[in-house]
């Protein structure tokens, strides 16, 4: 085993690796938000900006709420897309009865009512698990969504059945609405992950995340040393909704603008789970990699055969699509469980080591 007395690496690169982030990784991430904060607003067209990075933060967060549930406290669920509808129609009441608030804040709290619902749907996790809690996520799935349209309070009545973003100020500048320029909307959709992503990596390190990968190992053993299961399962339902709700506001109020029911249904709950088996279980970055991933590989299948001069129809990239999803599922299911993000931490320790070998 390689050791270094003095330097970066106090013992060994094993064991400062599994303590603390080492000074690479503090650079890069100040990097990347340098890039993200100032260089992209700067650089890149409103059309990339809005079709491409907005939705690809939102699908960040809700992957990173289905992870904490999924991939950290072990329990599965296919209810993804129903908490995030919740979030949007929450938002749009609140904006409904409180027309003068700050709409950030609207959106921060329409969470707590995602988490609310998913607490609720979480119940049947404190008596089964596995295979048959899916299912009864599953069924949360269906009824939220039959509630989305057979509920007219819900959608103020509207002729349509869908949700109409209203335009609301903040200190004088749009942030919703049509006069919202994707610039500001960006921004804003970019500080609210930022900052949800280190409460969500704090959360993981610290005594919570221990409990809830406790449960994940093995929830017998759990139990045995002290850990309360129904109150931890129960925890992670809750904020895992709390992220996808958060998620689901800010895909109608600072992306689409207007939605209808349909935007939440199965499709988005397996969206959610195809980012987070590619990017990988158990890892924040692997959300973000995972929905890089997924949003950005209509794009590249279409980019990439027309610098050849091929030509390829939407419907024939809809199948490529999902044969090359399908394919990829079930490479890293049975190749490597952890996904891209396993991938890219090995590229980075060997990166590290490269000069001085073991």
């Amino acid at each position: 085993m390689f050791y270094r007395e003095a330097g970066q690496y106090k013992t060994s690169y094993e064991a400062d690796q599994a303590t603390f982030p080492v000074l690479q990784d503090r650079i890069g991430m100040i990097v990347i938000l340098a890039v993200a904060f100032v260089v992209v607003p700067l650089t890149m067209s409103s059309f990339v900006i809005n079709s491409v990075l907005i939705p690809f933060l939102i699908f960040s967060l809700a992957a990173i709420g289905l992870n904490l549930l999924l991939g950290y406290a072990g329990q599965l669920s296919l209810g993804t897309g129903a908490f995030m509808g919740v979030g949007a129609y929450a938002c749009y009441k609140l904006t409904t009865i409180f027309p003068d608030a700050n709409i950030i804040l609207l959106i921060i709290v329409s969470g707590f009512a995602s988490a609310a619902i998913g607490t609720v749907f979480g119940l049947p996790s404190l008596r089964i698990k596995g295979f048959y809690l899916m299912v009864g996520t599953l069924a949360a799935q269906f009824f939220l969504s039959w509630c989305f349209i057979r509920i007219p309070w819900l959608y103020n009545n509207n002729v349509s059945g869908a949700i109409e973003v209203p335009t609301r100020a903040v200190f004088g500048i749009p942030v919703s609405g049509p006069n919202a320029t994707p610039v500001t909307r960006y921004l804003i959709v970019l500080t609210i992950v930022v900052v949800m992503t280190w409460i969500a990596s704090n959360l993981v390190r610290g005594r919570i995340g221990r409990m809830w990968m406790a449960v994940r190992d093995m929830d017998i053993a759990a139990e045995l040393i002290g850990i309360r299961l129904p109150r931890t399962k129960l925890l992670a339902f809750a904020v895992s909704s709390f992220y996808c709700g958060v998620a689901g506001a800010m895909m109608v109020f600072l992306w689409l603008g207007a939605a209808e029911p349909d935007a939440f249904n199965i499709n988005r709950s397996f969206l959610i789970l195809f980012m987070i088996i590619i990017g990988g279980l158990g890892s924040l970055i692997g959300s973000f990699i995972g929905a890089a991933f997924i949003w950005g590989l209509p794009i590249m299948l279409k980019s990439v055969p027309e610098t050849f001069g091929i030509s390829i129809g939407s419907a024939t990239l809809e199948h490529l699509q999902f044969m090359v999803v399908g394919a990829l599922i079930i490479f890293f299911l049975i190749v490597e469980p952890h996904g891209l993000a396993r991938l890219w931490q090995i590229a980075k320790q060997k990166l590290r080591v490269w000069p001085f070998p073991y």
